[in-house]
């Protein structure tokens, strides 16, 4: 895959542990959620080297020194339905007070292409840094739609977190969205005919929560 200065993969020895596990087709439900929020947690530390700090005054038991904290309100999670639910407590393990809208989109199973059926975002999104999660980053359809959805509303600093993900994903989000940037855990090898993530783990959502 070419190499894009907008995409991130993770090469952590303790993600890819995490990943051998979620893979297996023999990992329970409770389980599997709890490695994809684990999972995001890891990514979402990785993915805030650039975060915006404000100085502040903080009085020690010794003096009052000038520290450096992300601004109160200055992120927003936006999970695309249903299985981007499953990363939203990972990043609300860094930043518990994040502000959560949800992006419903769902796959035309004969065009493989992606629809919208619902968008609701916190106020004040487009002044905040946005975090949009889905664990599988596919044939990159549904991340374009909600990026565009996002971008519509007024949203200018994005950025994009999959766990799993096809070069051709990839590649569609990272040329289609140059000025988002991409978080990757794991890149794998390809799409199947029915357009799903080879090795993969199968559907995610279907896993996260017990359907199918």
């Amino acid at each position: 895959m070419k190499k894009y200065n907008n995409v991130f993969v993770f090469d952590h020895p303790l993600i890819k542990h995490k990943v051998a596990i979620l893979r297996d087709k023999a990992t329970e439900m409770k389980k599997f959620r709890e490695l994809i929020e684990e999972i995001t947690t890891i990514m979402t530390y990785e993915s805030m080297r650039d975060v915006e700090l404000v100085p502040v005054q903080v009085e020690t038991p010794l003096e009052v020194t000038t520290q450096y904290k992300v601004p109160e309100d200055s992120i927003a999670i936006v999970p695309i339905l249903r299985a981007g639910l499953g990363m939203v407590n990972g990043v609300h393990t860094v930043f518990p007070t994040a502000k959560v809208g949800h992006i419903g989109m769902y796959r035309n199973e004969e065009t493989l292409e992606p629809c919208e059926y619902y968008c609701k975002l916190p106020d004040g999104i487009e002044n905040k840094t946005v975090f949009l999660v889905d664990p599988m980053l596919a044939t990159g359809g549904s991340a374009c739609d909600a990026l565009t959805a996002l971008k519509k509303r007024g949203c200018k600093k994005i950025k994009f977190m999959a766990i799993i993900a096809a070069p051709v994903g990839v590649e569609k989000v990272a040329t289609t969205h140059p000025d988002v940037t991409i978080y990757i855990s794991t890149l794998d090898r390809e799409l199947n005919e029915n357009g799903y993530i080879l090795p993969g783990l199968g559907d995610a959502g279907d896993r996260l929560f017990g359907t199918k």
